[in-house]
């Protein structure tokens, strides 16, 4: 039999003094929460992980609970994007609500005189990737959430490094979760090439401890100034590729070109120094005003950036401002829908004064707790009306909202609290008609594609299915 050496110390005063120690870190870390002023249903799930949950709510909330961490977020660019020299054209709908409740919450004023050209398919996309990079003679800005290490994300890779060494300046901004599997071997050739690539928000570097949550979900790529492509594709195989794929994703994006490129590459700016440390006033000044601000077409575009480095909440005010804003029709493509208690008795009483809603969304999504924690929300909109339909086989990617058939939204944002309240996000509000008219056509597209939702019939384990469902959905501000 083996002896067990007892000391005082360790088996009597050290738990008490652990226990002390957890109980003040909880109530700190309560303390910080509640002053966070967050939204209700994200304090509630927070706190309960803390006081029931302690050994797994606490570590998780020091992980990953931050939403606007004000040290630092000081330390970065505040972003309005904003245009070097006077605006080319000015909009013409400036005065409507939408466009205003934007700007009242942080987001920049609509700009006229743009080029866009729609991305409804990996296919196409890539091609318009691929052009853009080889065209380009100054500048390659890209950001995105993940870079895959498949075929799609090596060739990628290539033509940016061939091209760093033919003196075209690239610079590369990953996020540090969404590519946590890339190594910077893989990355290396654009580095020794001459371009410069950088990682947003380690999650374990000192420096920028405790913002794991704060994650930077922008895609957006600039070439000289001019040209942007922006939306909801990563780079990787499941999102685009230069020959059709099976079991793609389906997703959705545009092709820029004028002066919202321009605010594009501002807000790219201002996450590229806080990542890099570099000047900002250095990198403004490679811009040639008379170059990037030239008008390209007739289209007006909203840039609106969204996340800790913006004041307000311009994102999910406008998308609040167009559910309310709708009076015959309301389109919402999105692959998660998590929404907010505000914006859900907005659809419901929306749906209730006569407009027609639809919502599309994946049969399956990647992200099973995501759809466990949206069905109470689709039998509540159902119930009320709200035609709900069923996009597969396959995973949609989409992010999009059409009111009216006169005016649009898409970007990076998913219709869930994270891209809400947390993320750093971007999106593009059209005011122009011949462009909304043309989301609206891919719009219908997607619908005829989908099957109509019928509420599940009662399970055979309904308690643990009822459970599930109810955990999935108390949870749902954490997602």
């Amino acid at each position: 039999m083996n002896d067990v050496i007892e000391h005082p110390f360790i088996n009597g005063v050290l738990p008490h003094l652990l226990t002390v120690a957890g109980f003040m870190l909880a109530v700190f870390l309560i303390a910080r929460l509640m002053s966070e002023k967050r939204q209700p249903g994200n304090t509630f799930a927070w706190l309960l992980g803390i006081i029931l949950i302690p050994y797994v709510g606490v570590p998780l909330y020091l992980l990953f609970g931050g939403r606007k961490l004000r040290r630092l977020m000081a330390k970065k660019i505040r972003v309005f994007p904003t245009l070097p020299g006077p605006e080319v054209i000015p909009a013409t709908c400036t005065h409507r609500p939408i466009a205003q409740t934007v700007i009242g919450a942080g987001g920049s004023p609509p700009i006229a005189g743009n080029d866009v050209r729609l991305l409804t398919d990996g296919e196409q996309t890539f091609h318009e990737w691929e052009e853009c990079i080889r065209s380009a003679v100054h500048h390659i800005h890209i950001t995105t959430f993940i870079l895959s290490r498949d075929a799609t994300g090596k060739r990628i890779i290539k033509l940016l490094a061939k091209r760093a060494r033919e003196g075209v300046k690239v610079r590369l901004l990953l996020d540090a979760v969404g590519c946590m599997f890339i190594s910077r071997g893989f990355v290396a050739p654009i580095t020794q090439a001459g371009g410069e690539v950088e990682w947003f928000m380690p999650v374990f570097h000192f420096a920028t401890r405790g913002s794991a949550n704060l994650r930077n979900h922008r895609k957006i790529a600039v070439f000289d100034h001019t040209t942007a492509i922006v939306g909801g594709h990563n780079i990787a195989t499941e999102y685009m590729g230069p020959t059709k794929r099976k079991n793609r994703w389906a997703d959705f994006g545009a092709r820029l070109e004028g002066p919202a490129a321009v605010l594009l590459n501002d807000v790219f700016m201002a996450d590229w120094c806080f990542a890099s440390h570099q000047s900002p006033e250095t990198m403004r000044a490679e811009i040639s005003a008379d170059l990037s601000c030239r008008a390209r077409g007739n289209g007006e575009l909203q840039v609106i950036a969204s996340g800790p480095d913006v004041v307000g909440d311009p994102l999910y005010e406008g998308l609040l401002s167009m559910v309310q804003a709708a009076e015959q029709s309301l389109v919402i493509i999105t692959p998660y829908f998590i929404p907010d208690e505000v914006l859900l008795r907005s659809l419901v009483v929306k749906v209730r004064s006569g407009c027609a809603i639809t919502l599309v969304i994946p049969r399956k999504s990647n992200h099973p707790i995501t759809d466990f924690a949206r069905k109470h929300y689709l039998r509540e909109l159902h119930q009320a009306g709200v035609q709900v339909k069923l996009f597969g086989p396959g995973m949609m990617h989409c992010k999009a909202t059409i009111v009216d058939n006169c005016i649009g939204l898409f970007g990076s944002a998913n219709f869930d609290l994270r891209s809400m309240f947390v993320n750093f996000e971007i999106g593009v509000l059209v005011h122009s008609a011949p462009e909304v008219a043309a989301m609206s056509v891919w719009a219908q597209t997607v619908i005829d594609s989908c099957q109509d939702y019928q509420p599940a019939k009662p399970h055979r384990f309904r308690f643990l299915n009822s459970l599930t469902e109810d955990l999935s959905r108390l949870l749902a501000p954490l997602l």
